[in-house]
């Protein structure tokens, strides 16, 4: 579904990027791990045309991307997570989930897209009405995942779902990670818990300072010494 070839991305002059290559093949949870520093959410940031990278190519279902405005990659199915989650927090849940649904054309499908994430995430559901600010943490990455979900994209990009979530909430979102990919979604995810992003991929790469250290299945990779001890500090 989406080719990167060798990418390189800069912040000035200083490359953040260096000619990195990777797959993510239709149905799939695709994990990119990394330090802080290692380029993961200036991959993301690429990918979805928030920054352009100075070399190399972007295919989507065999189309490239790489010169396209964010608006209009969204419109092609590829919708993203941010790290940090960036709610509305002066408009409500249901406004929030509308808003991830701006590109629709026809909106007569709204209440069955709304009805789907609820299934999701219940709790979202018992607060529509209630301003997005005043949700927990929790709460807030679930509306966050919603919101992009409403877009209706073939490719979910999830930049660190877990970040300051307590270990019981982290574990539920993955839950639900899971089931967004087996109801058809492709996924690529960013994050540095690589315990949970093991448990859920079924292909990892992994990021150092802006290259590609090592790819391959998570049994594959957990086989590797210096990989268990660099990302899973055992």
């Amino acid at each position: 579904m989406l080719e990167v070839d060798r990418i390189e991305t800069f912040y000035g002059k200083i490359p953040a990027l260096k000619g990195i290559s990777f797959n993510v093949p239709t149905g799939k949870i695709v994990a990119l791990l990394g330090a802080n520093g290692a380029g993961k959410t200036t991959t993301m940031k690429t990918i979805t045309g928030l920054l352009r990278p100075a070399q190399g190519t972007i295919c989507f279902k065999n189309e490239r991307i790489e010169r396209m405005a964010p608006e209009e990659i969204v419109r092609r199915g590829i919708s993203m997570v941010p790290e940090g989650r960036q709610i509305f927090p002066e408009m409500t849940v249901k406004e929030n989930l509308e808003m991830g649904g701006f590109i629709r054309r026809n909106s007569k499908n709204l209440p069955r897209d709304f009805e789907q994430i609820f299934r999701y995430f219940p709790i979202l559901e018992e607060r529509k009405d209630q301003l997005g600010g005043l949700l927990s943490g929790g709460e807030q990455q679930m509306l966050a995942i919603g919101r992009a979900l409403m877009s209706r994209p073939s490719l979910l990009l999830l930049d660190e779902p877990s970040l300051g979530l307590a270990p019981l909430l982290v574990e539920k979102i993955f839950d639900i990670i899971e089931k967004i990919n087996h109801d058809g979604t492709t996924i690529l995810l960013v994050e540095q818990n690589a315990h949970m992003a093991f448990s859920v991929s079924h292909f990892c790469y992994l990021l150092a300072t802006g290259v590609i250290e090592a790819e391959g299945e998570p049994a594959e990779l957990m086989k590797n010494d210096e990989v268990v001890r660099s990302y899973l500090g055992d």
